[in-house]
């Protein structure tokens, strides 16, 4: 078959989170509400981490990449949504679908890699404090961003030439509400061999890698947690891991459920569902949680509030 033909088709079809019309409006309302929180509290965590000099640290540094991300990760993938179901025009165009695959990949990889750091960073500054200072000092900070910058750009940027070179026979309809790798392989006339190799090498790579590098981290803090006799100290070593444990729990619990289901309960449905919580849901908790569960962010978020209302 000519490596040519996809270019008849210019545009995909998105089915959206619902097939039923009558559900479009209340669902619009609710994603509408959910990316303008997502947007604003990422925006508060950004903000207040660069007014307090306090929280000028490796940590902190991260969590403000992470919340930059994650509107990136939201961004991506809600506003076609958004505009699609308020001119209930459900098409996204063959460029556009690459476009945003690529962005969704990346943005999605990197929130994977910024949880694996900041799980080693709680691990230098629980088990080796007395060199934190030295092993996370600015200049590793800053190759670590451009390591997971450069990594991530890697993965996403070969899924999207490798779906270049598939052929597209006929409009389809892709039954998600963005251009995920999966569904869009299934609507190719063309041997999908290559790209499902490369989805099961690298997908699982950005994937199981840093998630193994947060259990070992965390097994080792728990270890050294464990030898703390005294209850305040237990209660002052988790108090700082707290936060970052309910976002990655929160974010692999979904993200394993959207891409490690087994085929006999894996559903259309239940992929929407889950992606929805992936690239909307844990986007918008992340900074409740970092804000609620974490003294100093809290302090910080109030200060800027209050400088804001003051200088208004």
């Amino acid at each position: 078959m000519d490596g040519n033909n996809h270019s008849s088709v210019s545009e995909f079809f998105l089915r959206g989170i619902s097939a039923l019309p009558e559900q479009q409006q209340w669902l619009f309302g609710i994603f509408l509400s959910m990316y303008v929180i997502t947007v604003t509290g990422n925006v508060l965590i950004i903000l207040a981490i660069g007014s307090d000099v306090h929280l000028h640290t490796p940590m902190y540094f991260f969590l403000a990449n992470l919340s930059f991300v994650d509107m990136g990760l939201t961004s991506s993938t809600v506003t076609k949504m958004l505009v699609n179901v308020r001119t209930e025009h459900h098409t996204i165009s063959y460029t556009g679908c690459l476009t945003q695959m690529y962005f969704f990949l990346m943005f999605g990889d990197l929130d994977s890699f910024f949880l694996a750091v900041m799980a080693y960073d709680r691990y230098v500054a629980i088990c080796r404090p007395l060199h934190y200072s030295t092993v996370m000092n600015p200049r590793v900070c800053v190759m670590l961003l451009v390591l997971c910058w450069v990594l991530t750009n890697m993965v996403a940027l070969t899924h999207t030439l490798l779906m270049t070179r598939l052929s597209f026979c006929a409009v389809g309809e892709i039954p998600h509400f963005f251009c995920d790798i999966i569904p869009v392989l299934k609507l190719s006339c063309s041997d999908t061999h290559i790209n499902e190799l490369m989805v099961l090498f690298l997908g699982g790579t950005v994937l199981i890698v840093p998630f193994i590098c947060i259990a070992v981290s965390y097994i080792h803090i728990l270890s050294a947690i464990l030898r703390v006799r005294t209850s305040g100290g237990n209660s002052k070593a988790f108090s700082t891991c707290g936060s970052h444990l309910c976002v990655v729990c929160v974010f692999y619990g979904t993200l394993f459920s959207a891409y490690l289901c087994p085929p006999s309960v894996a559903s259309e449905e239940k992929d929407i569902a889950a992606g929805a919580i992936y690239t909307v849901v844990t986007p918008m908790l992340n900074p409740f949680i970092y804000s609620l569960r974490n003294k100093d962010m809290k302090g910080a978020i109030k200060r800027l509030l209050s400088h804001r209302i003051v200088t208004s």
